[in-house]
């Protein structure tokens, strides 16, 4: 792309799709455009906007806005929003799973926000590759997708042609990513600031709760886990949860795997880290006395697991969640 040239990005607008997202990145990349100016440069660089929607009979896409009308040499980039309701699949989708598979084939960089990679599944650029979505749609869409690798701990999962972005706000991330890639790094921080928001450092791990899975069918481990819920603070081995469920130690082992999706000792990690997020949050309890209370008699021990499960530090996490009265101590 030539200097000054402006780089277009496409936001599809598919049915339900969230309009707050879709006015909010068309309003971010107005912002970088104004900030390239004031930085001045013989050609300042720009960022051009277009909206896409179905025609009345869904089977063509049309562009239905264009912040720099006249001709185009071609998406560099297009974002499937996130939706408030339905998720975008079936039917009603009309051309857009192909007509994204074309612009994909063109070149350019398809990214999906939240539910927004329903539609990147359903146009089939998903298929073996790593994506993540909102952490409450992680069972959904695998699923219904099999072959694709849903890592929700990533906030943003960059792999050049696609990029996904998990929860329904994170458009303002990737909005920052692509100003960053198609504009500059210090436009990407300038917009940033005038936004008010962190250019870069979050993930989807530091807001996402720990769901147990409970309607699996399976009865035996369903009564451990309502045990595990009341005593996961104690000293619980192996082989008091499998003698519990009358089970052999490795038939245990399997079938909880199976029916929760990680080990039981994962298992009961989350259960504890789930409640020292709470303290966290609401308390200021020292947070030696926290890993006490939730069964840990070294704290350090505590500090490494949430930080290995949250990616942040329990003294990082209650400065950025506390809603208590009195001042945290970290």
């Amino acid at each position: 792309m030539a200097v000054g040239e402006a780089a277009e990005i496409g936001i599809v607008i598919y049915p339900e799709a969230q309009r707050a997202a879709i006015h909010g990145l068309t309003d971010l990349f107005h912002v970088a455009n104004l900030i390239s100016e004031e930085q001045g440069g013989r050609a300042p660089s720009k960022m051009r906007v277009s909206h896409w929607e179905l025609s009345a009979d869904g089977g063509s896409v049309e562009k239905v806005f264009d912040s720099h009308p006249g001709p185009s040499l071609g998406l560099v980039a297009l974002i499937l929003p996130p939706s408030l309701t339905n998720l975008p699949v079936g039917e009603r989708m009309g051309a857009f799973p192909g007509w994204i598979r074309q612009q994909h084939s063109a070149g350019t960089t398809i990214c999906s926000i939240c539910g927004g990679a329903y539609l990147m599944a359903e146009s089939g650029l998903l298929e073996g590759r790593s994506a993540t979505t909102h952490w409450t749609h992680s069972d959904l869409i695998s699923g219904k997708f099999p072959g694709i690798k849903v890592d929700v701990t990533k906030l943003i999962i960059d792999d050049g042609d696609i990029i996904t972005a998990g929860a329904m706000m994170a458009w303002i991330d990737l909005g920052l990513k692509l100003v960053a890639r198609f504009m500059s790094p210090s436009i990407q921080l300038a917009t940033a600031r005038f936004m008010l928001v962190d250019p870069a450092g979050r993930e989807q791990t530091f807001y996402s709760t720990f769901a147990p899975k409970l309607h699996h069918g399976d009865d035996a481990i369903l009564k451990i886990q309502h045990w595990l819920q009341a005593r996961h603070t104690e000293k619980i081995t192996i082989e008091m949860m499998a003698d519990r469920a009358g089970l052999g130690e490795r038939t245990f082992l399997r079938r909880f795997h199976k029916a929760t999706g990680m080990n039981p000792t994962e298992y009961c990690q989350q259960l504890r880290i789930a409640k020292a997020r709470e303290l966290l949050e609401i308390s200021s309890i020292k947070v030696e006395q926290i890993a006490w209370q939730i069964g840990y008699e070294d704290p350090g021990a505590f500090r490494k697991i949430f930080r290995k499960i949250l990616g942040l530090s329990p003294g990082e996490y209650r400065r950025r969640f506390f809603v208590g009265e009195d001042a945290a101590l970290a």
